[in-house]
């Protein structure tokens, strides 16, 4: 790979040398990056913020792709077998794969490389498994920042897999431009399909497993076409379709990309993917100050003194739950 243009020389000489190396395609440099950009450390958190500063220029050409899906609709083989039909293609594929933290423990297996195992092997591939470390959503907290790296990296595609939690799992819709929803066959009518959720932001519906049983996926790709009918599409350009694939034997693997493509086409011509990519810009900002917000609350001294106070007041029943909050809030204002 060519190397990119030099980044910002503000750098410190080491952060400036990761971008660098990041910039001429090197896999370690953007796993170093990666990791500090994840790192809770308040040092790490702000040259993580002027290194994605310093690369910004160098980011938004990929294609970014979200695959989502109830544990067990096969996301990882589809993924695999989606990135290595595009590496044969001339493609350099990003895997951000989000695997589900313990709620007990607060680890995470990130087991998702030993699912692609052919996909890990080539060169042209990254894979990145990432702890949801408790956020919501079906993403990690730094899912958005370790996808602009990955493009300035020159990966051309970016694919994130999502936790695969349900009907909730709509964080992933707001930060890629097609989104795509994993099904099995049998698995639940034309009314559950209609239900609310992450249905309505589906831009593609894939009906996966389909060599297990072909009459059930034909049922089902007919349910699932005469639920999407009533509801909104994503955009008024586009009504979202529904195609029958199997990963494991590598079949409608292509007609997928070809949708994806044709989903790009037909937003980009009167600029509505740009317009869907300033929104996504400015939503992610909301979201980082609400959450800023909280962290500041939380660590403001006038809180913390009567935080723990307050809490146990809730737990043993001498006070609301609302009346608590109320107070501390008033504690900010005081």
């Amino acid at each position: 790979m060519v190397p990119s243009e030099a980044p910002a020389t503000g750098l410190p000489s080491a952060d400036r040398a990761l971008a660098e190396g990041l910039l001429a395609g090197q896999r370690r440099a953007l796993a170093k990056a990666i990791t500090l950009i994840e790192s809770t450390r308040p040092d790490h958190q702000a040259r993580a913020q002027e290194l994605l500063n310093a690369l910004l220029p160098h980011t938004g050409k990929a294609i970014r792709v979200g695959i989502s899906g109830v544990p067990g609709a096969g996301k990882s083989t589809f993924i695999e077998a989606l990135g290595t039909w595009l590496i044969d293609h001339g493609h350099r594929v990003a895997v951000l794969a989000v695997d589900p933290s313990s709620t007990v423990s607060g680890g995470s297996i990130l087991g998702d490389k030993t699912r692609m195992e052919t996909l890990c092997q080539r060169e042209a591939a990254f894979i990145r498994p990432s702890p949801s470390a408790g956020s919501l959503g079906g993403v990690a907290e730094k899912t958005r920042e370790a996808m602009l790296l990955c493009e300035a990296a020159g990966f051309d595609v970016i694919i994130v897999e999502t936790v695969g939690v349900g009907q909730s799992e709509i964080t992933v819709a707001g930060m890629v431009d097609c989104f795509c929803l994993l099904q099995l066959p049998n698995a639940g009518d034309d009314l559950q399909a209609i239900k609310k959720g992450i249905v309505e932001i589906a831009d593609v519906v894939v009906i996966n497993k389909a060599d297990i049983d072909p009459r059930a996926t034909a049922v089902t790709c007919a349910q699932w076409k005469n639920a999407l009918h009533w509801l909104r599409p994503p955009s008024p350009l586009w009504h979202p379709p529904v195609m029958a694939a199997s990963a494991l034997n590598k079949q409608g693997i292509a007609e997928f990309w070809q949708t994806v493509k044709r989903h790009r086409d037909a937003l980009a011509p009167g600029g509505e993917l740009d317009a869907k990519r300033r929104h996504q810009a400015r939503a992610w900002m909301e979201e980082l100050l609400d959450s800023g917000l909280r962290r500041f609350f939380r660590y403001h001294p006038a809180v913390r003194e009567q935080l723990s106070v307050l809490t146990e007041a809730v737990e043993a029943g001498r006070t609301t739950p609302a009346a608590a909050a109320r107070e501390l809030l008033e504690c900010l204002r005081r």
